[in-house]
């Protein structure tokens, strides 16, 4: 039987980054939600409370906190804001994560103390028009000239694709697809304007393009045509961050339909005495135990080596959904006010709806689930 417990330098990880979510980015999340960006003042404290790199190792310029530490790091700050945590997802747990599972020992030292003291932001570029749900249809193309890689072509939906210094950015060459580490301020490279979004509005998404961009042959992020599995290997930790916002972010709704149903009144009562309502709420807590014990055991997994696609793609698609259920419920609960935008119900619940699309649809995660069942018989392991 499965147990997981923290220790307690985790327990203190938690608290610290608890503590800042309430005191500094809980107060600013509709402004971040209607500026739709970060404030770069929230942005610096961020930079300053060191976690933009902590899961890496001290020689990278991380706290060595790892995969458990991370999601504990993500499940805090989705608590306040789900905006925020993808920003910090697209920087630390698939940009700059990349790297470090793929690159050449020069290219992890030249970048990820960077990224991981916030003095370089980061991103992932995978996804293209015709390369979404199927990702290895990659059109951007890169080839060798004898000293530099060149790279053309367009990608959309890149999360901090505006904002970013650095970019691991995937293409087809000859061999097949590789990834690169992409400089923003190349000669040839632009991004365009910042999607308009239902939900994370603060968190920065655009287009980005690539007209003859010039990368050195040792930003070449692994083998030449090995691109794509080192893409797959970082979005299996990618969506273990996605699961542990979801969980913080569902854990946040539980609280605040919790108090707001015992202290809501109706027929003279107050709505947490009306069986409905305790089945919402314990419906909630369902959903909630089943994240925190998928999220947290598949991340001591991946910290002690162990494959875990099949197990990162069920935290995805079992988290997505379940904080897609609970802020339904929480709108329930609040009724009218739940609605409303003077409470952050309504925020949570636009939120919400992305998890499911993002870092591989849910669509795609039953897919992966099937084929690794299948691949296994059935065999339960």
């Amino acid at each position: 039987m499965f147990e997981f417990e923290l220790s307690e330098e985790q327990q203190m990880l938690r608290e610290m980054v608890r503590d800042f979510t309430n005191a500094e980015i809980k107060p600013m999340a509709r402004r971040i939600d209607e500026e739709e960006r970060i404030p770069p003042e929230l942005m610096q404290k961020i930079r300053d409370l060191g976690i933009l790199g902590a899961a890496f190792p001290a020689e990278y310029g991380g706290a060595g906190v790892g995969e458990v530490g991370y999601c504990l790091i993500q499940e805090e700050i989705g608590r306040g804001c789900l905006s925020t945590a993808t920003f910090i997802g697209a920087h630390e747990s698939i940009g700059t994560n990349a790297i470090f599972i793929g690159g050449s020992e020069a290219l992890k030292k030249k970048y990820i103390p960077l990224l991981a003291e916030g003095k370089m932001i980061g991103g992932f570029a995978l996804t293209e028009t015709l390369a979404g749900s199927d990702s290895f249809n990659l059109k951007t193309r890169a080839h060798f000239d004898g000293s530099d890689w060149i790279i053309n072509g367009e990608k959309l939906w890149i999360t901090n694709g505006s904002i970013a210094d650095v970019l691991s950015v995937f293409a087809r060459t000859d061999k097949g697809i590789t990834g690169f580490v992409v400089e923003t301020k190349s000669p040839g490279f632009s991004a365009g304007p910042p999607e308009k979004k239902m939900g994370i509005r603060g968190s920065v998404t655009a287009p980005i393009s690539f007209d003859n961009v010039r990368v050195p042959k040792e930003n070449v992020i692994g083998d030449d045509g090995r691109g794509f599995l080192v893409a797959m290997k970082t979005l299996d930790a990618g969506r273990l961050g996605l699961g542990a916002a979801c969980l913080g972010a569902s854990k946040e709704l539980l609280e605040l339909s919790t108090k707001y149903a015992k202290e809501r009144k109706q027929f003279d009562v107050t709505i947490s005495q009306f069986e409905a309502i305790q089945f919402m709420l314990a419906e909630m807590c369902e959903l909630i135990y089943g994240m925190e014990s998928i999220i947290y055991r598949t991340a001591a997994a991946y910290d002690a080596g162990k494959p875990v696609s099949r197990q990162s793609a069920t935290v995805k698609l079992f988290a997505s959904e379940s904080l897609c259920k609970i802020a339904d419920k929480a709108v329930q609960i609040h009724g009218g006010m739940g609605y409303s935008r003077e409470l952050p119900i309504e925020r949570f619940y636009r939120d919400a709806r992305i998890n499911p699309i993002f870092e591989g649809t849910n669509e795609i995660q039953k897919i992966v689930i099937a084929r690794d069942i299948l691949k296994r018989n059935g065999v339960w392991s």
